[in-house]
């Protein structure tokens, strides 16, 4: 409730811990907004921020009131009939008023408020009678700053800029106008609309009220309420004063000492001024954001996984199994031929226990992705690439449904921010990935039954050989032992070899099960390594900007409290 109307006091008054305790919360939104708020609104809201804390910090409690209005509706008369003294020069045709100038009421020090103000022309009022005494005890206007400002319709430039000037830095607007110009669009428009958020600390003074009858006087001030509340200020009280009678001048004092006596005019216009900011600045801001760690995200693992070449390396991956499978449960007698096969992993340079080669001191094209420990996957192509691109737009528009549009542009920027960033983390996080697990019992097992078989066909061949040596050289032969009608060499040589060669074909078949298998485990492997890089490069930096615009809200909504 507005402390300049009559019988009546502000039911809360703002204290200044609570007023700090709401610039600190705007001055935190503007940060956490940063350049997703409207940056005029944003320059507003900081020059708001300055004015509180240089306002507090100024000794005193002070009340600065000043009367505003264009040129004729006779402000300065008013001004030195409230002061009692002709402090204000007077003119009749033209603006005379240049620059502001302010009567001091009481015997506090007022230098550094008007320092503050820039108002140079001072006067301090001593032996003014005091307002008359209400039903609830007596006023005063001790502590009271009256302003008397150039007009704001001007024609000299420099008078309008420094009536809005001080405008901005007064903590009571009192609007004079006559019957003539009470409607003036300057006023109302310029003026009053844009200050309605400061409807408890305003005041608006329908002067020069003898030059009507007592009923246009009525009939005046409905029109003027009429326009008032149109122009979002319907319950500013308007005062009817005549300075050259002295009508309405100790009703309009009374109001002022009204304003002076809670000494909280000052907080309820910066606290108008916090809220107005805070006001406009939500304006940019959602009523709600996307919780990121609820997005599906489904389809941007995938794709990433794709342009980080996951399923090429499964491919080798598979490969390097059944290769090494090979090399184990392989026919002892072929196991040789292994080594004319590429190692499907190293061809992509991807080191099979996660370990770096070492840097030698002289390195050469080829050798430089090793040493910097790349890969060697293959580029992405272009409709991976752009696959990425859908996945990723779609997934930043989920997260910025409902948000204005400056942060769709923030969420859009933070989740193309990675760039060649992104892919040098997915090679990294593949490079780092162990692609290789513990070596199978069946093949330990499938090894040493080979050897076994290949030595029993070499023991049955030499047996043989030496046998056909003897006979050739017609030189005895020892008794041969046989199984049935077969003799044992010849069962040890077709056993060794038919077994070793059915052994390693049926170990071929289970490698590839194997393999499968294999590729399933490295598969998770990868797609988690994956999903860190879409953690870091994707998802946290538009969870940082949700949080931003979280904060922004929570903080913004303080301010306006």
């Amino acid at each position: 409730m507005s402390p300049i109307r009559p019988a009546t006091r502000a039911a809360t008054p703002i204290s200044t811990e609570e007023l700090l305790a709401r610039v600190t919360a705007l001055s935190l939104g503007l940060v956490s907004g940063a350049d997703e708020l409207d940056p005029d609104a944003a320059n507003v809201a900081r020059r708001v921020i300055d004015k509180v804390q240089e306002r507090t910090t100024i000794a005193g409690d002070h009340t600065v009131v000043a009367l505003a209005g264009a040129t004729g509706s006779g402000k300065s008369s008013l001004f030195n009939a409230i002061v009692g003294a002709g402090v204000a020069r007077v003119g009749a045709r033209r603006p005379t008023t240049s620059k502001p100038t302010a009567a001091i009421f009481g015997s506090s020090e007022a230098s550094e408020l008007l320092d503050w103000l820039k108002v140079d022309a001072r006067h301090v009022v001593a032996g003014v009678a005091q307002p008359p005494v209400e039903a609830n005890g007596a006023a005063s206007l001790d502590g009271l700053v009256l302003l008397d400002l150039p007009d704001f319709d001007s024609r000299v430039h420099e008078h309008r800029r420094e009536a809005e000037r001080v405008l901005e830095l007064v903590d009571v607007f009192v609007w004079v106008t006559d019957p003539q110009k009470y409607a003036d669009a300057r006023l109302h428009d310029d003026f009053v609309r844009l200050q309605a958020a400061h409807e408890a600390v305003t005041l608006v003074v329908l002067n020069q009220c003898d030059l009507l009858e007592g009923e246009d006087v009525s009939a005046c001030v409905l029109d003027l309420k009429r326009l008032l509340a149109a122009d979002g200020v319907p319950s500013v009280g308007v005062v009817t004063t005549s300075a050259r009678t002295g009508a309405g001048v100790d009703v309009l004092r009374q109001r002022l000492a009204g304003a002076v006596a809670g000494h909280a005019a000052s907080r309820q216009r910066l606290a108008a001024d916090v809220n107005a900011s805070a006001t406009r600045l939500r304006a940019d801001v959602s009523d709600s954001e996307a919780d990121v760690a609820r997005l599906v995200r489904t389809d941007l693992d995938d794709a990433l996984a794709r342009a980080g070449g996951v399923p090429i390396v499964l491919d080798a991956v598979a490969r390097d199994y059944r290769r090494e499978a090979f090399a184990h449960t392989g026919w002892i007698f072929t196991r040789w031929t292994r080594g004319f096969a590429a190692d499907p992993l190293r061809r992509l340079r991807l080191d099979r226990a996660g370990r770096r080669p070492s840097i030698p001191i002289a390195i050469q094209g080829s050798d430089v992705r090793a040493v910097l420990g790349r890969s060697s996957i293959p580029a992405p192509s272009v409709s991976t690439a752009s696959a990425v691109e859908v996945a990723t737009r779609s997934f930043v528009r989920e997260a910025a449904a409902g948000l204005p549009y400056r942060w769709e542009q923030a969420l859009d920027a933070a989740a193309a921010g990675g760039g060649g960033a992104l892919a040098d983390s997915l090679d990294q996080a593949i490079v780092a990935t162990p692609l290789r697990a513990r070596r199978p019992v069946w093949w330990h097992v499938v090894n040493v039954v080979q050897w076994l078989l290949g030595l029993s066909a070499v023991a049955g061949l030499l047996w043989l050989v030496v046998l056909f040596v003897l006979g050739f050289l017609q030189l005895p032969q020892p008794a041969t032992p046989t199984v049935g009608v077969v003799p044992v060499p010849a069962l040890l040589l077709v056993l060794g070899l038919l077994g070793g060669i059915g052994l390693g074909v049926l170990s071929r078949w289970w490698a590839k099960v194997g393999s499968r298998r294999r590729r399933s485990v490295i598969g998770k492997r990868l797609h988690e390594a994956v999903a860190a890089v879409t953690d870091a490069r994707v998802i946290a930096p538009v969870g940082e900007v949700l949080e931003r615009h979280r904060s922004t809200r929570v903080k913004l909504d303080e301010a306006r409290a």
